[in-house]
């Protein structure tokens, strides 16, 4: 995967919320929702770990209720709960918004039903029962009661069968034989051998991998009722028995990667069935179909080079659907919509009108789907028709993260710059050319109004700027609050990861747009060479060419600005950014041409000849810097590593703060310690922050406090601004 990357919903929610949700395993209280009042009217560290973040919403077919699952943090216990809510949405009471077209839900809350902790929720299809995770087991509940399901333990994840008798469980399977196995008298030895690749992942040493387990669901009822009585598991069979092979894939496949046919005769599972070096240098996963009656396994996407993800059967059971990547080795590649005729096994490229990625979809029907995908710097909703026909569902200045689809009622999430999740609900309707239609759009949660109504809010702005090869590139411009085009204000120029994640509307917990701004800075973030949204030529120029046009681009960005926007400051400008924008902090600080005043870089890449042999997928590092630095003959790889940004330390000049996390396996700390003493060394006023047990993100509440007060003392050292 990519050092910084949105595939799925369930990778999505983890970037918003700037963590990796943990099910709730210890003894202590769940964290309820925090009060906080402001001193001021602007937005602090603290402020934002006390919003709740919402991550999913599921709705029941049968009753029509939704459940969503919000998180809550406690600073001073540095810990996180995950709540469940259930609720029933309707009736609405919607108000005409004519600005927009839609219409917007006028009550302040929903009624919540029932709220609980636990993760992962899913409607059962039994009259308003719903299962969830509580401390990796599986509970089920209906009006309030609660029943374990006997025999589940350290359960990562659940898919429920259509007819409710069986259910695949998500477990961790041992393949790695460890130290004590082969030294049993060593039972204190904490080294750990290996001699093959792919020995490290994400943040840990892979010692397991998730395996699916199919197992039957065996329930008792009281009476004749809809209650159940209890519930335990039957005989189980490992969809992977003996083999070493993940699914879901690490580090951020989940469930949406296995499906039930409505028959409840098959599964669809992703899966990469590669180990060691060819693990590490393909991204060719498949899917398989498993017949449960004859326990055969069936490779449909055999051929296919590159990643295929997330299938999905139609709801009769006729067509199969799924996220496909064309070429192996190439993790950033068009991830193309794919349905597959089951019967006659004619695969179409369904997504062909829409020249970039599809996100996450869903069956609307038998003949359709809905899908997410970025364009031009927001994501939207689309509808598509299996004859391919398209059209938008949703509009304005804000991501839309796809969530369920319940009869004609899709529910969904929506964020922005400004504002965290909140849940919305579009109705829709079909046109009297019957394309379907947004009839009808209403917000349904306000989780976070409490802050946002104590909150002076920034501005949000995009700019169209002619690059150096005379395109037009988009570039947000967010005022701070209260903002006076009279003053002179400190600037940032915010540096992108991913190198391909798009700069869209997206809210993060960390790299937050509305802090920045709330601590009197104007922001330029642009949507360079690489990021998806503008078509596939412009995603993909960046490849093999880290130090040429998207680096160009970042100049356009902060000149064009400066040039033109008399409120900004240049004598007053930093540079910030993570993972690729880490590395292009660093590379900019050998070539900025004394622009910049401060920097600031957060796990990036400060040797690329280094990074080409410590990060664990290879697939990566061969298609984004062309090949391997000893390969002389590779002109692609050799402009790359020439680029890379500690050759040029010897211009560096400008105060810089780096930091790391020490269990990022993907981009390693000795990156950011490298950097930090040679800009030392060099004379460079410059400050290390490192995380001994934080990976690529920051995710422990008072980690994430002390990473922005360090973050903001460090841009007031230097171009002011307002500190903590």
């Amino acid at each position: 995967m990519k050092y910084f990357k949105l595939l799925t919903m369930a990778a999505l929610a983890m970037l918003l919320t700037g963590c990796a949700q943990k099910q709730q395993t210890d003894t202590k209280e769940p964290i309820t929702k925090p009060q906080i009042t402001l001193k001021g009217d602007r937005l602090t560290p603290e402020a934002l770990w006390a919003m709740g973040r919402i991550g999913s919403v599921k709705a029941d077919i049968e009753t029509g209720l939704i459940a969503y699952t919000v998180s809550y943090y406690s600073v001073e216990e540095n810990r996180s709960s995950s709540w469940i809510r259930i609720c029933n949405p309707f009736p609405l009471n919607p108000t005409s918004n004519s600005d927009s077209g839609l219409t917007s839900n006028s009550v302040s809350d929903l009624e919540v039903i029932d709220e609980f902790v636990g993760v992962e929720p899913a409607w059962f299809g039994n009259s308003g029962c719903l299962a969830y995770l509580k401390g990796g087991k599986l509970y089920l509940r209906r009006d309030k009661e609660e029943v374990e399901v006997q025999g589940t333990e350290d359960v990562e994840g659940f898919l429920l069968s259509p007819m409710r008798d069986k259910v695949v469980l998500i477990k961790q399977v041992k393949t790695v034989q460890s130290t004590a196995d082969t030294y049993p008298d060593l039972p204190l030895a904490t080294g750990h051998f290996h001699d093959d690749l792919m020995y490290k992942h994400w943040d840990q040493w892979v010692e397991s991998a998730p395996q699916p387990f199919l197992c039957d669901l065996q329930l008792e009822y009281y009476g004749e009722g809809e209650r159940i009585k209890s519930a335990k598991l039957g005989e189980s069979v490992n969809l992977l028995e003996g083999t070493p092979y993940e699914c879901p894939m690490l580090p951020f496949g989940g469930v949406e990667q296995l499906a039930w046919s409505p028959d409840n005769k098959t599964i669809a599972y992703t899966c990469r069935k590669k180990t060691g070096l060819d693990y590490a240098i393909s991204t060719n996963s498949d899917i398989y179909l498993y017949d449960l009656a004859t326990r055969e396994h069936h490779n449909i996407t055999e051929g296919n080079g590159g990643y295929d993800t997330n299938p999905a059967f139609s709801p009769d059971g006729t067509k199969l659907a799924w996220l496909s990547m064309e070429r192996d080795g190439y993790e950033s590649d068009q991830n193309r919509l794919m349905v597959m005729n089951l019967a006659t096994g004619e695969k179409t490229f369904l997504s062909k009108a829409f020249d970039c990625n599809v996100d996450e979809f869903a069956w609307m029907d038998d003949m359709s789907l809905v899908f997410s995908g970025v364009w031009h710097a927001t994501a939207q909703l689309y509808h598509i028709a299996l004859d391919g026909t398209l059209n938008v569902l949703t509009e304005g200045q804000y991501d839309h993260v796809l969530g369920d689809i319940c009869d004609n009622r899709i529910y969904l999430l929506r964020h922005s710059m400004l504002e965290a999740n909140e849940v919305f609900v579009l109705e829709t309707g079909r046109s009297d050319k019957g394309e379907l239609q947004n009839k009808s759009f209403a917000q349904l949660t306000y989780e976070n109004k409490n802050i946002y109504d104590q909150l002076a809010y920034a501005t949000v702005v995009p700019r169209w700027q002619r690059t150096t090869d005379g395109k037009q590139m988009l570039t947000w411009i967010i005022l701070p609050p209260h903002f006076d085009p009279n003053k002179k204000y400190p600037t940032l120029l915010y540096c992108e990861g991913g190198p391909q994640s798009p700069v869209s509307q997206f809210w993060s917990f960390r790299w937050n747009f509305s802090i920045m701004a709330a601590h009197d800075y104007i922001i330029v973030a642009p949507n360079r060479r690489g990021l998806p949204g503008f078509g596939l030529a412009w995603n993909e120029q960046i490849s093999g060419d880290y130090g040429g046009q998207c680096m160009k681009d970042y100049f356009t960005a902060i000149d064009e600005a400066c040039d033109n926007l008399p409120y900004i400051d240049r004598d007053r400008l930093g540079c910030v950014g993570a993972s690729f924008g880490g590395y292009s902090v660093y590379w900019i600080a050998g070539h900025h041409d004394g622009r910049f005043k401060a920097f600031i870089a957060h796990d990036g890449i400060f040797n690329l000849e280094m990074q080409y042999l410590e990060t664990e997928e290879k697939w990566f590092a061969n298609w984004d810097m062309g090949g391997a630095y000893w390969d002389k003959s590779n002109k692609i790889a050799q402009r790359t590593f020439a680029n890379s940004p500690h050759r040029f330390v010897d211009k560096w000049d400008t105060p810089i703060l780096c930091i790391h996390g020490e269990k990022d396996y993907r981009i390693l700390a000795n990156q950011a310690m490298a950097a930090f003493d040679a800009a030392k060394m060099r004379g460079v006023e410059a400050e290390l922050l490192i995380f001994p047990d934080e990976n690529h993100w920051v995710l422990k509440p008072q980690n994430g406090i002390l990473w922005q007060r360090r973050f903001y003392h460090w841009l007031h050292r230097w171009i002011g601004g307002i500190d903590e």
